[in-house]
């Protein structure tokens, strides 16, 4: 892996938006060509996710999976708001965007991987980038680890998460490296843990896998997607852990965070209200639907939930900070002929939502004979009245 020439960069911008099966029959055989239409496609997948990172010409990607598997900026720049300390150790660093956010913050790091091109390729991007506080070094992490006695102040790991034959696993110690087998060696080389995992992890078991270490779990999200958990645990921490839980949804614009405790949910009974015009509905963003937070959200935001398995809720008034997004409800009515009657004739175009319902969305939409497409929402949900059909507006700027 070698950095890119300055023609090479200008040939790739050029052909940003060629199709690019017919560069690769053009240049059958050039070397040089095909690494830069490899670029090009990695540019693409990856446009979304590293948009802040891709404003550097220079970047450059060692492999195709490189750009799936990689981390996005908004997540890595969250990950770097939880590291402590001025020395840090990246025990997987693959195309390293985790590291350069936190290099970017001024934190010597040291990065390592297994794969030697990988290991080159976040060299040549720490130097397009200007940060001279990375040291990428081609490794096996845990084998260098135990060789080097050195203290990081923190130590983030994210697990490969993909067995023999590309099979997925999920649970910590299936992965590689396994984090818990590696607790004695981390706990004397860092006074911070920081592990990347699967969002499918149940969070207890999560918790309990790192034994007497109570972890501080976090389920990073998007509004419309939950994309991992992350588990924080201070070595040199003499307090107490609560088992605190942090769901947090980000956006490029905002981002919500909402905390409690295993404890705290627990010491909540349920709390129920019945749907009706200009009320608020809150569906509840992917994270905060992961945290399990279901009784805590009723009274932390003074709302009620619809049914004990219809996790939508209700308030008389906007309630600020509720993890999920706020619609205003038009107009209620129970589920049956008539209501269908009156939503294909009044809503023809609407957006159909269904849960803890008889009829999928897709099933239900069919049936309404409408077209999705819109503003307006149709949440078809069973509550403690029985099966609903509520019509809602986006509540803008909430």
């Amino acid at each position: 892996m070698i950095e890119l020439a300055q023609d090479i960069i200008e040939w790739i911008e050029l052909n940003a938006k060629a199709d690019t099966s017919a560069l690769r029959l053009r240049h059958a055989g050039d070397r040089q060509k095909n690494e830069a239409i490899l670029q090009i496609e990695c540019r693409r997948k990856a446009a979304s996710k590293l948009s802040d990172t891709l404003k550097c010409r220079n970047f450059i990607f060692p492999t195709a999976l490189s750009a799936e598997q990689c981390t996005s900026d908004i997540l890595a720049e969250f990950h770097s708001t939880l590291v402590k300390g001025h020395k840090v150790l990246d025990m997987t660093c693959g195309l390293c965007i985790d590291a350069f956010h936190i290099a970017s913050k001024g934190i010597k790091v040291t990065a390592t991987d297994i794969n030697p091109e990988i290991a080159e390729a976040a060299v040549i991007n720490a130097k397009a980038l200007g940060l001279a506080n990375v040291n990428a070094l081609c490794a096996d992490s845990t084998q260098w680890l135990a060789r080097h006695d050195c203290v990081f102040d923190t130590i983030f790991i994210d697990p490969a998460r993909r067995g023999e034959g590309g099979k997925r696993i999920f649970a910590l110690s299936d992965c590689e490296p396994d984090v818990i087998a590696l607790l004695p060696l981390l706990k004397q080389r860092c006074r911070r843990l920081i592990v990347k995992a699967s969002p499918m992890l149940d969070i207890s078991s999560v918790r309990h896998s790192f034994g007497n270490h109570s972890p501080h779990i976090y389920i990073l999200g998007t509004p419309t997607e939950c994309k991992e958990l992350v588990a924080v645990i201070d070595f040199d921490s003499e307090k107490v852990c609560a088992n605190e839980i942090t769901a947090v949804t980000l956006s490029h614009n905002t981002q919500n965070s909402f905390s409690f405790t295993p404890d705290e949910e627990a010491s909540y009974d349920a709390r129920y209200m019945n749907a009706a015009p200009g009320m608020i509905l809150y569906e509840p963003y992917p994270a905060a639907m992961k945290s399990g937070a279901f009784n805590t959200m009723c009274h932390r935001f003074d709302t009620g939930k619809l049914h004990s398995n219809t996790h939508f809720y209700v308030s008389n008034s906007i309630q600020p900070g509720f993890p999920g997004s706020a619609m205003k409800i038009i107009e209620v009515m129970p589920f049956g002929k008539a209501a269908c009657r009156l939503v294909k004739d009044k809503y023809p175009v609407i957006n159909v939502t269904a849960r803890n319902f008889i009829l999928s969305s897709a099933d239900l939409a069919k049936r309404l004979k409408i077209k999705e497409g819109g503003i307006l929402r149709l949440f078809a949900v069973n509550t403690v009245a029985g099966p609903e059909i509520i019509i809602a507006a986006p509540c803008n700027g909430l």
